[in-house]
């Protein structure tokens, strides 16, 4: 299985625009630049879009597992925060914040901890970053 992604850049780091597209067509030549990646300008960028497919990636990774224990979520909510920090003279993604909330009916706390912390070792964008990733995970009642 095979996923395409494009991005197209012109002109300079700080003058130069940009659009990324997905081969599926969920986003279509959407615009970013230097100013919404390094500053507060509304757009995207990639650090944005490895977040998202960082959190989706591991929601669904976390249904399976709980599935394989034989436990069905009513919802699982996951934000991951990508932090961009300078190394030396260039950039590099530090660490990856993933905030879980989840209500799972008959999980207790152990195992649910357990079992978040293994979707967040399996999940195969976890295994594809080099970015330390930390889990923060709550049962909802």
């Amino acid at each position: 299985m095979k996923k395409t992604a494009s991005a197209v850049w012109q002109g300079g780091l700080k003058d130069g625009k940009g659009t990324i597209s997905t081969g599926s067509g969920a986003l279509k030549d959407n615009p970013y630049g230097f100013n919404t990646r390094f500053e507060d300008t509304p757009g995207t960028n990639p650090e944005e879009l490895i977040g998202a497919a960082h959190a989706g990636c591991f929601s669904m990774a976390f249904s399976m597992i709980l599935g394989l224990e034989n436990f069905t979520a009513e919802r699982i909510e996951t934000q991951a925060v990508v932090t961009l920090d300078k190394v030396g003279e260039g950039f590099e993604i530090t660490t990856i914040d993933l905030t879980l909330s989840a209500k799972i009916p008959g999980i207790d706390e152990a195992k649910f901890q357990e079992l978040a912390n293994k979707a967040k070792e399996g999940c195969p964008v976890s295994k594809v970053l080099n970015a330390k990733i930390s889990l923060n995970a709550t049962l909802q009642g």
